[in-house]
């Protein structure tokens, strides 16, 4: 990616903190030119209150240091120029939009989630979201929330080298919970009229400890679609049909029918493409269903990472329980209710 000099360099700290998710309905027909082919496209998600952060910082002279708190990741380069000569990166995110805003003079990029890797509740998009936002903003950039989203999910694109979705990005600049219009003009977020409180009595998130590639099962559903496989168009126009009714559904807080919409997505999702299921979700989904778990499929495109589980608020703890037994991790969480803050220390008021 080339490099665009910054005409304006901050002399405070900046932080930018933004909220993973956890989707409920519509994943994979967030991709594009996919959601094209499918009348209605809508994705269902909300965002949780495990947080990415990223905290960019001026540095004496021209050196540049790259920090990931929770991979232990780091990098020191003399400077801009030498870090874009650089072709492999320890921490590649913070690197590849470094070289992006190219800001004069050294700093520090600490990054840091609260999410397990590979969890599936697009902890990497999040981040994303963070860093730019906060370089942005360090480096006196005006960006709206639809570029920093547009400019987060290509650069992430060019990391995994597959085409990605759209629909990771706005929880994390949004918060709360969001249906994704995907019409021929464009991408259209509206917030869901859903009490948070229900959203947080009636789900459980738990961790496989099965880290996953989103980007690789995703893109085995994408060509199979452009290659004009009629079984994977079908499954993601039912997909589509339902991530409609789910929207729906829960601003009408119609549960039975969340519930119903939900197990109809993962059994539709796991014949996509093989590995979306494991012996262990399918070991975690069972035993929840013989302890008043009523639905359940994978966050993300599948294959490990997290799953959510739909329950009566009376079940919770006792599904909870048997999913710690059954080798799985709750991770605990609310609807996150505010998306993307940017905070300048100290000197700058938050805005």
């Amino acid at each position: 990616m080339a490099s665009r000099k910054s005409t304006h360099t901050s002399n405070a700290s900046v932080i930018a903190t933004a909220p993973c998710r956890a989707d409920l309905a519509g994943g994979t027909i967030d991709m594009w030119p996919l959601y094209l082919f499918h009348e209605g496209a809508v994705t269902v998600n909300f965002a949780v209150s495990i947080l990415t952060s990223c905290r960019v910082a001026p540095r004496a002279g021209k050196q540049i240091h790259l920090k990931s708190t929770d991979t232990g990741r780091e990098e020191v380069f003399a400077s801009l120029d030498a870090l874009c000569r650089t072709r492999k990166y320890r921490h590649p995110l913070a690197a590849h939009l470094v070289r992006f805003f190219a800001p004069e003079g050294g700093l520090s990029v600490e990054t840091h989630s609260e999410s397990p890797a590979g969890a599936g509740i697009s902890g990497s998009s999040a981040l994303m979201i963070a860093t730019t936002a906060a370089l942005a903003r360090y480096t006196g950039r005006r960006m709206d929330r639809e570029e920093i989203r547009e400019l987060a999910q290509n650069v992430e694109a060019q990391l995994i080298r597959v085409p990605t979705g759209c629909q990771d990005y706005y929880p994390a600049l949004y918060g709360g919970v969001s249906a994704i219009h995907l019409d021929a003009d464009g991408i259209h977020r509206e917030a869901v009229p859903v009490a948070a409180e229900e959203i947080e009595s009636r789900f459980l998130l738990c961790y496989t400890g099965a880290p996953r590639q989103s980007g690789i099962n995703n893109w085995e559903v994408f060509k199979a679609h452009i290659n004009g496989d009629r079984h994977v168009f079908r499954n993601l126009e039912e997909i589509a049909k339902i991530a409609r009714g789910m929207h729906d559904a829960l601003g009408d807080g119609r549960w039975n029918d969340v519930a119903r919409l939900l197990r109809e997505e993962w059994q539709l999702r796991r014949t996509n493409a093989p590995g979306i299921t494991t012996p262990l979700i399918d070991k975690l989904v069972n035993a929840a269903r013989r302890n008043g778990g009523r639905a359940a499929k994978v966050c993300g495109a599948g294959g490990g990472g997290c799953v959510i589980f739909f329950v009566e608020p009376d079940a919770k703890e006792r599904v909870a329980e048997a999913l710690r037994k059954s080798g799985g991790r709750i991770l605990p969480f609310r609807v996150a209710r505010e998306g993307l803050r940017v905070m300048r220390t100290l000197l700058d008021k938050r805005t």
